[in-house]
């Protein structure tokens, strides 16, 4: 079962989370471009949709925005605090594909 780490969050929560919450490889470049305050909200929305996750899309592959859609796409089932967070979710993972930070 993947597991999210402080380095895997500008990778899952701007790939949405939320995520949300898998130990990622990110580039140290990549890691650079992402600003603090980018990866404080990843933080952020990972702790408010980490049980989501786990109950929801713990199968998935974190990386290219996978976990983001898998809530998503889960969406009627997700918990109040992370179904408020993933309008933002979806702004930072747009953010971090426009900067080029989205991990593969």
């Amino acid at each position: 079962m993947p597991r999210f780490s402080i380095s895997s969050v500008p990778a899952l929560a701007l790939a949405g989370l939320a995520s949300v919450s898998a130990a990622l490889p990110v580039a140290a470049s990549a890691q650079a471009q992402v600003s603090p305050q980018m990866r404080g909200e990843a933080i952020a929305l990972m702790q408010v949709c980490r049980g989501d996750y786990d109950r929801l899309c713990a199968g998935v592959q974190p990386g290219g925005g996978r976990v983001l859609a898998c809530l998503q796409n889960h969406a009627n089932q997700l918990s109040a605090a992370c179904g408020q967070a993933m309008p933002r979710a979806q702004s930072l993972k747009d953010s971090a594909a426009a900067a080029g930070v989205m991990p593969k």
